[in-house]
């Protein structure tokens, strides 16, 4: 299991690394009493744990001073991870003073330890307390001058476990235009020029999952060329998706029934987009609506 603690001043992008964090595939908790550390990554890594929760192989704790007098188990709940063997990553998030205070006047939120002082004199007193966890963070990350994007990336590069870019999930969607477009559809690609299996009666009560109806609509020359054009277009576009933070993409492939062509090219898409390096899902949305099939095999 991947453990991250996450922590650092108020005011210096936390809440932002976790919603990143969580894009990742990480299980986050948010302002988390220190003293509840070991106890609750023991239930996490429990042999009988229940196989919902045994999927969670990657658990991000927020901790920071919000936790007021509680924070000062941070150290000693450290320690006792360290004696369980249990291997976890510090990332500590900081920035200048002027950019915290800056930060908070435009956000008008009140500092955990402002109560009774003045915002300085908060920011003072708390860079006094997280300097025994900064001092031990395996990451200490500089946001003064990062935009979100930059932190983002930069996370993204500090966690990611393969060489797919995981920033974003490319869904890739099959359907028939006589149901409808899909409404969450970022990108449609209308694959009805390519001649329809429906017309041949070998053909029409199988469904594109199915070898003879792969092998008929991929014969085509123009099947070919247009989804080398497809492939080209997102090789292009999609790096500045992610660029702009966009962490889901949803592509519609439409013929009219979404049975037979859409089903073949939205597969031959997402193998394309998967042969790139990216994560890919795939849903074909009207496979089963036409009653005329046999359950494709």
């Amino acid at each position: 299991m991947e453990i991250i603690i996450l922590t650092g001043m108020s005011g210096a992008g936390k809440s932002l690394a976790a919603n990143y964090l969580e894009d990742m595939g990480f299980f986050c908790i948010d302002n988390m009493p220190p003293d509840l550390l070991p106890d609750l990554v023991s239930s996490f890594t429990r042999s009988n744990l229940s196989s919902s929760i045994a999927e969670m192989n990657r658990v991000a704790f927020v901790i920071d001073v919000r936790s007021l007098e509680l924070f000062d188990g941070i150290i000693p709940a450290l320690e006792k991870l360290n004696q369980m063997a249990v291997s976890h990553r510090i990332i500590f998030l900081d920035a200048t003073d002027q950019v915290l205070i800056n930060r908070y006047k435009q956000s008008r939120r009140n500092h955990p330890l402002a109560q009774g002082r003045g915002i300085v004199q908060a920011i003072e007193l708390e860079r006094q307390r997280l300097m025994p966890i900064k001092a031990i963070a395996a990451d200490v990350i500089e946001t003064s001058n990062l935009t979100p994007t930059e932190l983002r990336n930069l996370l993204y590069a500090m966690l990611s476990m393969t060489d797919r870019d995981e920033r974003m999930t490319i869904l890739i969607q099959s359907f028939g235009f006589k149901y409808g477009i899909p409404v969450d559809c970022d990108c449609v690609i209308d694959v009805r020029l390519i001649p329809n299996p429906f017309y041949l009666p070998d053909l029409k009560p199988l469904c594109g999952l199915d070898e003879p109806v792969i092998n008929y609509v991929m014969s085509f020359e123009e099947t070919r060329i247009f989804m080398d054009m497809q492939e080209k277009l997102f090789e292009y576009a999609i790096p500045y998706y992610i660029r702009e933070g966009r962490v889901r993409l949803t592509i519609g492939v439409g013929c009219t029934g979404g049975r037979h062509r859409s089903v073949v090219l939205a597969e031959d898409l997402a193998n394309r987009l998967r042969d790139n390096h990216l994560r890919v899902v795939i849903d074909h949305r009207d496979l089963e609506k036409d009653q005329i099939k046999p359950r494709c095999e």
